[in-house]
């Protein structure tokens, strides 16, 4: 086989989505150069090496999350409507003449309608088929994902899945029960003050059609049975106006007084949003959206860039004082290994403007007398990189080397994280989680050192990250 030529490579391999087209649309323009926009408000050069993509990127991660304002559910179901009778003898339900069918665990995502941050859901699909006929499986998720794949607000997706449903397969009902999870991404003031900041905001909600008009009907209750097989236990006492109010932390009281002032020295930033919404073919003036540009916005001036290292000696001097030997300090071979894990992290991606998030454990060698950093301390150097745009890479160095600079060399970090891009475009991996390590000093130079350090990371880390 001949060589590959890098350049086509890049193109072709971009997680599945190809980067460089000869012929752009109008649309992708439009939100390309809003994203520029966006970046320079954050005081970033556009041109430099990890963000010359990005706006494209952007862009074209958008339009493939929001592909459903393009798909018609009758190109999905017409064709796929098969033939299937009843029991022979006429006596109970089955088949297409009233047996139950359901679809569960189907991980979708959409993008949240109030804030443009994706969310994550599993989907859970029942009809009962009527008049000698059922819909092939797999086009259950897809009905699901045509609609999933539009800005969204949870209630309004699941009716109108169950909606489209009924409409087009002409069932004896539909019922649809949606498990959403939102991030909750803290501002840098906020996180700094709330150790204990709850990072999503868990919905569930649920719509219904025909045979499950009645929540007592029989239909309903074997729909809810099958979901406890999955551990689904549903409390459908929730009512749509309160999944409406608390559904998207944006929308908060607290919130709204967060960088008013900074969201309202900004116009330009929230007229790029506006742009991008109307190039996804939504409307800035519907109701739901009028605030979505200030919210947006508000969210990302997280990530201002700001003269970090100046503010980091400063930082760094303040706390050498905490580093003085407390007593006769021993030789390397009584140093003690110190750690510090699960330190939470907020952090935006670089390369797509999407979160990830997670957790930081901190390992280092510090000599009988000298006093080991806080908790507290380590914390704030790991907020102090993450809100800012990032690669998992460089806040791993960074974080790393900062530590090491203070304590003086012997350093070992990991970082776990998820990322969003990871879900909501190219190969959509949920459940997926990234790691990366970085080691200075002793710990470069030593297997067992490293060892002992891994071995102290507890085995549920994955579960404390969601």
């Amino acid at each position: 086989m001949g060589s590959l030529d890098e350049g086509h490579l890049c193109v072709e391999i971009e997680n599945g989505m190809k980067l460089d087209v000869s012929e752009k649309e109008p649309e992708t323009i439009a939100i390309e150069d809003a994203v520029k926009v966006l970046l320079q408000g954050l005081g970033e050069d556009v041109n430099r090496d990890g963000l010359k993509k990005t706006p494209l990127r952007v862009a074209k991660a958008l339009r493939e999350g929001t592909r459903g304002y393009k798909q018609k559910v009758k190109d999905i179901v017409q064709g796929a409507l098969f033939p299937e009778v009843g029991l022979h003898d006429g006596v109970g339900h089955a088949g297409g003449v009233g047996g139950l069918v359901i679809v569960r665990d189907l991980d979708l995502f959409s993008y949240c309608e109030s804030c443009l941050l994706p969310f994550q859901l599993k989907c859970h699909v029942g009809y009962v088929p009527s008049g000698q006929r059922v819909v092939g499986l797999s086009k259950l998720s897809r009905v699901a994902d045509v609609f999933a794949k539009r800005l969204q607000a949870p209630q309004r997706l699941a009716d109108e899945i169950c909606s489209a449903l009924h409409h087009g397969i002409k069932p004896a009902g539909v019922a649809v029960i949606l498990e959403c999870l939102h991030i909750h991404f803290p501002n840098v003031e906020s996180v700094l003050l709330d150790s204990k900041h709850q990072g999503w905001v868990k919905v569930l909600v649920s719509s219904c059609s025909g045979v499950f008009g009645n929540e007592n009907a029989d239909a309903w209750s074997d729909f809810l049975g099958l979901l406890k097989f999955r551990g689904v236990t549903v409390d459908r006492t929730l009512t749509r106006d309160s999944v409406n109010q608390s559904w998207c932390p944006s929308n908060s009281s607290s919130m709204a007084k967060i960088s008013s002032e900074l969201v309202a020295a900004n116009p330009e930033m929230v007229a790029a949003v506006a742009s991008i919404l109307r190039s996804l073919g939504e409307d800035p003036l519907r109701k739901e959206l009028v605030e979505t540009p200030s919210h947006f916005v508000r969210w990302l001036i997280n990530f201002e860039n700001t003269k970090l290292e100046m503010k980091l000696n400063g930082f760094a001097c303040g706390i050498s004082d905490l580093l003085k030997p407390n007593g006769e300090i021993s030789s390397r071979n009584n140093e003690q290994m110190h750690s510090e894990l699960n330190l939470s992290f907020w952090s935006q991606c670089e390369h797509h403007l999407l979160p990830f998030y997670g957790v930081v454990h901190i390992g280092y060698f510090c000599p009988k007398g000298i006093n080991h950093l806080g908790k507290s301390l380590l914390q704030s150097i790991v907020h102090f990189y993450g809100f800012k745009l990032q690669v998992q890479e460089r806040l791993t160095r960074q974080i790393a080397e900062t530590v090491s600079s203070i304590l003086g060399g012997d350093v070992m970090v990991v970082v776990e994280a998820n990322h969003t891009c990871m879900i909501s475009r190219g190969i959509e991996k949920f459940g997926s989680n990234t790691a990366t390590i970085a080691v200075l000093g002793r710990f470069s130079t030593d297997p067992a050192a490293r060892a002992m350090f891994l071995r102290s990371i507890p085995d549920d880390t994955t579960s404390r990250i969601l």
